[in-house]
Parts: C-alpha cells; structure tokens; sequence
C-alpha cells in the first residue's frame, strides 16, 4: 500500500466535502429554477457530485484515509465557504423571485471553487496514479459542468 501523505489525506477530505456540498447546492438549484429542462440537468449535476463523493470516499479508504472522521482546518474553511455558497443560492432565488440566470450563476461560482480545490489537488504531485486519474476524470466532468452552466446562464431569464 502507498504512503499516505497529510497533502493526500487532506485533498481527499476536501474534495469528498466539496462533492458534497455540491450535491446539496445544484438540488437546491434545481427546485429554484423554472425551466424543466435546467431542473432537469441541474438535478443530475447533483447526483453526480453525490457519485464524486461516494468514489473519492471508497479511494481514500483504499489509502487508508477516513473521510468520514478526519476534519483539517481546510476542510471546516472548505465546508463553511461552501454552506455560505449554498445559502446565496437560497438567499438569490428568494430575492430575485427565483431567477434562473441567478441561481445558474451562483451554481458557476460553486464549480469555480471545485474546480480550483481540484487543481490543488492535482498540483501535489504525491497523489498515486489511480487516485490522480479519478481527479482528472472528475475535475473534466466538473469543467464540462461548468461550461454548460455558463452557455445556459447567457440564454436563462
């Protein structure tokens, strides 16, 4: 088994965070929006940050690392950043009478965060070969996600 570092370990417990919370923000953009097809796709945007988590937990597990138990002084920054992140989507709909092109924007600042938090990870340069293809294939989802996002933020109401 590889050695696990405190730059690893705490990439993990991030990143499983992050998926977490990102889960919980795109459901809740979901249920603001009002276009059936951006309900739609922001509902499975969720469900893929839940499926992120769930495969960034069972990898740090193989490295011997609890997502579960261990909390970093980034990771409580990362999370409490993050449920800030999701009251704006709730504080924004509520304000702007549930505006789409609101709540798509508050969904693209979420993902710029994700994005950021998996480059760091990536830059470590300790990660092993198979938990850093797992970021590479989550972090081009999360771009794509992104993308999209944007693309429907300029057509959104």
């Amino acid at each position: 088994m590889a050695t696990t570092t405190e730059n690893t370990a705490r990439a993990f417990n991030d990143l499983v965070e992050i998926n977490k919370t990102g889960a919980k923000g795109y459901q809740e953009a979901a249920e603001g929006v009002t276009s059936p097809e951006l309900k739609s796709e922001l509902s499975r945007f969720s469900q893929q940050r839940a499926k992120f988590a769930a495969e960034l937990s069972q990898h740090a597990s193989k490295l011997g690392v609890s997502v579960e138990n261990e909390t970093t002084a980034e990771g409580l920054l990362t999370d409490a950043a993050a449920a800030v992140h999701r009251g704006w989507i709730n504080i924004k709909s509520v304000v702007t009478g549930q505006n789409d092109n609101a709540i798509l924007g508050e969904c693209e600042t979420g993902d710029s965060v994700a994005l950021k938090a998996y480059e760091t990870a990536l830059k470590s340069g300790d990660l092993p070969a198979e938990a850093k293809s797992v970021l590479e294939q989550q972090h081009s989802q999360v771009l794509e996600a992104k993308n999209w996002v944007t693309q429907q933020k300029g057509s959104a109401n």
